[in-house]
């Protein structure tokens, strides 16, 4: 008898549950958001302090991405990047990398300097900057 009362409660509750859950993939909430849920008294110094703590690892690293807008963003970014020596960098693949210290999620690209393979981490969800250093051991055309 609780067989058949159970699956009429899960019936009933279904098209609610179903509701209330968002679609996998679908951004529920953006990065300025979330950052405004952190310190609702103020967004900005938390983005603040999270820079700062993120500037405190290797650009290009999992704990301080590269920041830029967009797939544009990355590919604009990585076309200026050079190596050491003034020589084009070698781009491979791109692949995710995980949430980053902003809360987004992270692309890697694979990259090559004068033989020697690395990886840059990429924070695509920064619309409004454009960063202006090189990872170490790198540097930026103009």
């Amino acid at each position: 008898m609780r067989t058949p009362l159970i699956a009429l409660v899960l019936l009933a509750a279904a098209p609610a549950l179903a509701q209330s859950q968002p679609r996998v993939g679908a951004r529920t909430t953006s990065p300025e958001a979330m950052v405004a849920q952190m310190n609702p008294a103020s967004p900005e110094e938390e983005m603040s302090r999270m820079i700062a703590a993120a500037d405190q690892h290797p650009l290009g690293s999992q704990e301080n991405p590269i920041r830029v807008a967009g797939p544009d963003g990355e590919r604009a970014y990585l076309a200026r990047l050079r190596c050491a020596d003034g020589s084009p960098i070698r781009v491979g693949a791109r692949h995710e990398a995980g949430i980053g210290p902003y809360g987004s999620v992270t692309g890697a690209y694979d990259v090559t300097c004068a033989g020697v393979p690395g990886r840059l981490v990429f924070d695509m969800y920064e619309e409004e900057h454009q960063e202006i250093r090189a990872p170490e051991g790198f540097t930026l055309a103009p």
